[in-house]
């Protein structure tokens, strides 16, 4: 057999200790493994890399996907104008919507008049960006009256069940019945109110129900994860529980469908309104305006396409900021 080379120890420092490009690392068993100086360093510093990083949460990741998201800019960008019209009109337009001339009536685009006259004499332009002030403050006031009711009523009945649950099912399902338009024109057409309130109320009582499944649904799936059982087994309440560890984890689809239904609700109003049921003159509305226009869609179709136009670009930037908002939330598209 050839002779085995004599064992010849590794040297050592002073002291006993490896040299200067060697490390001594413990391992888990509790003995001691030998690395060079770099392999161990980067074992020292991996935890505590881990340890200071910024955990990311489901929001974090989905504002970073927005903010590369070309369609929300878009989108956020039209919604800003109109808010920012809607709160200050007399920014880029000038006069008042309610001042006509019927010396002008159904003239077309001229030097003040840039989107021309409507068939009482009133200047189109004005007309459309005060109109922006109504469209948005209904769809606004609406989403929220809607999503509150709709995530109070619907969180509760999925988070204790039973009868509360059951009869909020038969509730809603009896509001689902009602086709929308209809009953708009049965309950709006005994309110002589010519403020946005009673469109606003009409929305929020059917709109509701929506909202309340789609919470009724998140809460359900949220309270079967597993900190919220630990929660309840450390003894925590049911309003700290719902509040605390449900509510921020099924918030999000709530979100997605609010931020769609918003421009539904903006449409709904034009739509009552063109029927005579919604605002009434003199208010100023995109749905009156083109109520008005359109026996003269003939002689005059500007009175009628600027206005729709305005009404079909808003609803369709709500829209499109809430397909944003749904595929940044919904963590089965990551």
């Amino acid at each position: 057999m050839p002779e085995q080379p004599p064992y010849e120890p590794e040297p050592r420092g002073p002291g006993g200790r490896p040299p200067e490009n060697r490390s001594i690392a413990g391992t888990g068993a509790g003995g001691a493994m030998d690395l060079a100086t770099s392999e161990a360093e980067t074992l020292e510093r991996r935890p505590t890399a881990a340890a200071g990083g910024r955990a990311r949460s489901l929001w974090s990741d989905a504002w970073r996907d927005l903010r590369r998201n070309p369609v929300f800019i878009v989108s956020g960008l039209v919604i800003l104008f109109l808010v920012v019209i809607s709160l200050w009109p007399s920014l880029i337009a000038s006069g008042s919507p309610l001042q006509c001339d019927l010396s002008k009536a159904q003239e077309g685009s001229q030097p003040g008049a840039p989107f021309g006259y409507d068939g009482q004499g009133c200047n189109v332009y004005t007309r459309t960006v005060y109109g922006a002030r109504t469209s948005v403050t209904v769809g606004v006031c609406a989403t929220l009256g809607v999503a509150l009711l709709g995530s109070v009523l619907g969180g509760l009945a999925g988070f204790f069940g039973g009868a509360w649950d059951s009869l909020l099912s038969r509730l809603t399902d009896i509001f689902f019945a009602i086709p929308v338009v209809l009953g708009g024109l049965v309950l709006l057409s005994v309110v002589t109110s010519n403020t946005v309130w009673p469109v606003v109320g009409f929305m929020v009582l059917l709109g509701w129900p929506q909202i309340s499944r789609i919470a009724r649904g998140s809460v359900i799936t949220a309270k079967q994860n597993d900190y919220v059982l630990a929660a309840r087994a450390l003894g925590a309440s049911h309003s700290r529980i719902l509040l605390r560890h449900i509510a921020p984890n099924a918030v999000a689809p709530v979100i997605v469908v609010a931020t769609i239904a918003l421009g539904t609700y903006i449409a709904l109003e034009a739509t009552l309104s063109y029927l005579g049921v919604g605002l009434k003159p003199p208010s100023v509305s995109w749905g009156i305006d083109i109520s008005a226009a359109s026996p003269y869609i003939r002689n005059a179709p500007h009175a009628l396409l600027w206005p729709s136009g305005a009404l079909a670009v808003t609803v369709l930037a709500f829209i499109m900021l809430g397909d944003a908002v749904r595929d940044a939330l919904d963590p089965r598209l990551r």
